[in-house]
């Protein structure tokens, strides 16, 4: 798809006609595509799934800057230091700081109330390797900041990004474990990793 066909007008915007050609190109290289629309929200969470492979943040990143698309994600706070300081930041990395007296869960939370602009990027399963079932912590950090949450599926066997759907908190039922397991279950149907086996 045409990147202008993709872009919402109230998407956070980042990069210029470099990091756009920078993202091309690695799809291209790779084969890889964008199929959908970003929503127009001026906040939310995005979730990327299944993460299988080293290769999601690779693929994800070329998306990103091929879509003009700044998604913030959170990073450890020790690794927020000099080389790295500058290009974790430009490519959407925000620290946390494990030793403050608030969770990383409330900081995040905190850190979304006082965005104008802000989509952030997770992984639910916190992991590449296998596991049985989802964390929660995206889902109380969406409740906490009521943002709603962008479903966005790596399906390799056609090598295809695919910017699914925007579910709005009121449409998930239950507690965190079942909200969580009812998103799990749909992108495990839809959508298949890099690495099947890890997923």
């Amino acid at each position: 798809m045409r990147r202008k066909d993709i872009q919402s007008k109230t998407m956070p915007r980042q990069g210029g006609l470099i990091s756009h050609a920078v993202g091309w190109a690695l799809l291209k290289l790779f084969g890889w595509s964008i199929v959908g629309t970003l929503p127009d929200e001026r906040k939310l969470m995005v979730i990327v799934a299944p993460h299988t492979s080293n290769w999601d943040y690779i693929i994800a990143m070329a998306a990103k800057f091929y879509m003009g698309l700044r998604v913030r994600y959170l990073m450890k706070s020790e690794i927020n230091k000099w080389p790295f300081r500058s290009l974790l930041k430009w490519t959407g990395g925000v620290p946390v700081y494990r030793s403050e007296k608030t969770d990383i869960l409330e900081q995040t939370i905190d850190w979304i109330n006082t965005e104008e602009n802000v989509w952030l990027g997770m992984s639910p399963e916190g992991t590449r390797s296998k596991i049985d079932k989802w964390k929660t912590g995206f889902l109380r950090i969406a409740h906490g900041a009521n943002i709603p949450i962008l479903v966005v599926g790596i399906h390799a066997p056609d090598k295809r990004i695919i910017i699914d759907k925007l579910v709005q908190l009121d449409e998930l039922q239950g507690d965190l474990g079942a909200q969580a397991k009812y998103l799990q279950d749909y992108c495990a149907e839809k959508f298949v990793g890099i690495k099947p086996e890890n997923q």
